[in-house]
């Protein structure tokens, strides 16, 4: 009987996205801190930072205006999101030649599954190294890569590896790796699960491993069981969701105000296919859409709606989309940014009734048939004909 292949998953996160993406125009730009984001003067947050400017303590989602105070001469730039999406996709490909299983989990980051693979690259430490060469040599885009048995070890790995880092975990040495680091270091720990950790004498991983499961079930309720596995470096079957990791959500911020109603339906449709496309590849599902509308004056208005059941289908989340926007646009002001967010994640869809089954599996076998497309084509090689109808953001 043949042993059974230890598992190897690569977490490979690119180093500073939007602002290496940038760089490829901007050669001129390299060394400097450099924020993409809203303007220093204005509204808004800040999307990614050169390691130059976080140097500097700025960081993402911090107001421009902080980031501006913490380093004067920093230089900001708009981001370009389907300039990032296209070249997301052209590391993905790289990607695809090594491993046939490739889960993007967002724009710049991705889990590989090498297990298997041995006999074409050698080890995980060699297939790894062949990775990150390669995307630097396709892309001129610096990568940082984590290997470990698990996708929470490898991604803890990869992001202690920054920048343009390896790290391998050997085998069964997972919970010592984990054990010394703040909780924070376990991926969807976020400041309220952290007090709340504290509060019980838990900071580090390793303390978090020694609290009975019965225990963190207690204070957690359903996701004890992933925290108690995570502490072990083990995934858990859960998908654990802090309480500040509730959306997965796309925006625009258009380079002039726009006040065309058949523009930004058109941009609604193609913000409701991102968030779509992402909910899928991480395999959750929303019971929640919001619109979010910025009018030129930057005066923001959010309101959500809930489903019927939870859904990753684009043509639902468009559809809640479209009638939140009906509902709450002001037709004789201009939008300066529209957002859809897909809220109350779940890892199971919802009980469909009988009457809507027959019409939610048509819509599921044309959505998988034009994922299909994309993933060997491109992210716009297939797009609905409404969301064809916007124009570019720049």
């Amino acid at each position: 009987m043949l042993a059974q292949a230890v598992k190897q998953i690569a977490h490979v996160d690119m180093d500073a996205f939007y602002v290496s993406v940038e760089l490829l125009y901007r050669p001129e730009l390299r060394g400097q801190p450099v924020v993409v984001g809203a303007p220093g003067d204005q509204r808004g947050v800040v999307a990614a930072a050169s390691y130059e400017a976080r140097a500097f303590g700025i960081h993402s989602a911090m107001p421009s205006r902080t980031a501006k105070k913490l380093c004067p001469h920093a230089v900001f730039l708009p981001g370009n999101y389907e300039l990032y999406e296209q070249w997301s996709e052209r590391v993905r490909t790289v990607f695809e030649r090594f491993t046939p299983v490739v889960h993007m989990v967002s724009i710049d980051e991705a889990y590989l599954d090498l297990t298997g693979t041995e006999r074409l690259h050698g080890t995980a430490w060699a297939a790894a190294q062949k990775i990150q060469r390669a995307v630097w040599e396709e892309t001129q885009l610096p990568c940082s890569i984590g290997v470990a048995q698990s996708c929470v070890v490898s991604k803890v790995a990869s992001d202690l590896a920054k920048p343009r880092g390896l790290l391998w975990i050997p085998v069964d040495a997972e919970a010592a790796f984990l054990a010394p680091l703040p909780v924070r270091r376990i991926p969807g720990i976020g400041k309220v699960t952290e007090k709340t950790l504290a509060g019980l004498g838990v900071r580090t991983v390793g303390e978090l491993a020694r609290v009975k499961r019965e225990k963190l079930e207690e204070v957690f309720g359903q996701w004890g069981e992933a925290l108690y596995r995570k502490a072990r470096g083990r995934d858990a079957d859960l998908w654990f969701l802090d309480e500040e990791q509730k959306s997965i959500s796309h925006e625009r911020t258009f380079a002039e105000d726009v006040g065309d109603a058949q523009q930004l339906d058109a941009t609604l449709a193609y913000l409701a296919e991102l968030v779509g496309q992402r909910l899928r590849e991480a395999r959750l599902y929303a019971r929640t859409v919001t619109l979010k509308l910025r009018y030129e004056n930057f005066q923001t208005l959010t309101r959500a709606l809930t489903l019927n059941q939870p859904t990753d289908l684009d043509v639902v989340l468009y559809e809640a989309a479209a009638r939140l926007f009906r509902r709450n646009w002001n037709r004789k002001r201009k939008l300066r940014l529209l957002g859809i967010a897909a809220g109350q994640l779940d890892a199971a869809p919802g009980q469909l009734s009988l009457l809507d089954a027959d019409r939610h599996a048509r819509r599921e076998k044309l959505t998988a048939a034009a994922d299909a497309v994309r993933n060997r084509f491109g992210a716009d090689a297939l797009r609905s004909a409404k969301s064809l109808l916007r124009k570019p953001t720049h």
